[in-house]
């Protein structure tokens, strides 16, 4: 695979002030790890952008910093503004190449299941991404999934059937469901989910004021005028 490199700069500006940063349309960082110093970066936003579409968060980045030390960093944490999407925070996580990292890695789901397409089953993707532990130089950026074995209802791929992959422990339940072939949801039982009744909140919160009335009923006397104190 081909090496991903990032630049950043050392960064000043902290606390409220980074706000002036994202205006300029920079990202302000951290990068940190087992070991050694945290120290506050900035990144260009267009750039950012394009490596963490091409890293994701379980690949190793050649992070240059002011154009000089290059660092191993994995993208730890991409901080979002809740209402833009924009990306406001990221966190740089150096790795030591001798000491092994606890990483989720995507699941990269291939092929058609054929009940799906022949029976018209319904495919659930239980997960997206797995526990993992390894080497970072034994990393991959994704795991991939034949779907194209799933051929009738009930088939169900879990993550025990995953292939070993060197110098990769998967740390889920190798029992988890990675993948499930369900049965189609006929047409009567579509209408019927449709034509379900919204629940009564009102009636909820009625029916709840009685049981709680109830239960005062039954409290014993010595335990209301306890509480009356």
């Amino acid at each position: 695979m081909e090496t991903v490199k990032l630049a950043v700069k050392g960064r000043s500006v902290k606390g409220k002030q980074v706000k002036t940063l994202r205006t300029a349309g920079v990202i302000p960082a951290v990068v940190y790890g087992h070991g050694v110093d945290s120290r506050p970066v900035e990144v260009d936003y267009k750039i950012f952008e394009k490596v963490l579409d091409q890293a994701g968060e379980s690949t190793l980045v050649d992070l240059v910093i002011d154009g000089g030390e290059t660092v191993k960093v994995l993208i730890q944490d991409v901080q979002r503004d809740p209402l833009k999407d924009t990306i406001t925070h990221v966190d740089l996580r150096q790795v030591r190449m001798t000491e092994k990292l606890d990483v989720d890695i995507e699941i990269n789901f291939i092929g058609e299941a054929p009940a799906v397409k022949e029976s018209g089953a319904i495919l659930v993707r239980s997960m997206s991404v797995i526990a993992a532990r390894c080497l970072p130089g034994d990393l991959v950026h994704a795991i991939d999934v034949d779907l194209t074995g799933m051929k009738k209802i009930g088939d169900i791929i879990k993550v025990k059937d995953l292939a070993a992959l060197k110098g990769i422990e998967f740390m889920a339940n190798p029992n988890e469901v990675i993948a499930v072939v369900n049965e189609p949801i006929s047409e009567a039982e579509l209408k019927a989910m449709e034509a379900k009744p919204v629940e009564d909140v009102s009636a909820v919160k009625v029916e709840a004021d009685e049981k709680k009335a109830a239960a005062a009923a039954e409290e014993p006397a010595e335990d209301k005028k306890e509480k009356k104190k």
